[in-house]
């Protein structure tokens, strides 16, 4: 009698391992796996130039470059011509060049504005929750979204 109880006990046991495992596993997923790996979209308000808010989904449908700047940004600079010269080539082809400022006060990206014009939409994010959603690891920091709003490379 006591192998047929020691038998259960241990199936018990085994039963209950199992189910640590997989509430461990569920747990990890939960805490780690959505948050972790959620690639950044298009579906976030920013501001225009006159200061309202308007969202990124305006341009769905396009393949869409969006790059974070600051007028601090000494890449920045050599960025904006390159950018300038994307949007003459492949804007009427269905290409949205967007770029958007992180400056807290707007005057600084006024007189960077100035000095290197855009041809292509100007958006501003100066609380910057935008660029945190986007998990940006210095600047200039680029995205690149097909027409279905996928992310597709990031630099």
């Amino acid at each position: 009698m006591p192998a047929i109880h020691y038998q259960v006990s241990s199936l018990s046991f085994q039963k209950a391992v199992n189910a640590l495992c997989l509430c461990f596993s569920a747990l990890w997923f939960i805490t780690f796996a959505h948050s972790s790996t959620a690639a950044p979209g298009l579906n976030y308000a920013v501001q225009n130039a006159q200061g309202e808010t308007v969202n990124l989904s305006e341009f769905a449908g396009k393949v869409v470059y969006v790059d974070f700047w600051s007028s601090w940004c000494g890449p920045c600079r050599k960025s904006f011509p390159w950018m300038n010269d994307m949007h003459a080539k492949y804007a009427a082809k269905g290409l949205a060049v967007v770029a958007i400022n992180l400056d807290v006060e707007p005057e600084l990206a006024a007189q960077f504005l100035t000095k290197l014009p855009a041809s292509f939409p100007v958006r501003y994010n100066p609380e910057g929750d935008v660029a945190r959603s986007f998990d940006l690891q210095g600047m200039p920091s680029s995205f690149l979204f097909n027409r279905q709003g996928e992310l597709v490379q990031k630099h």
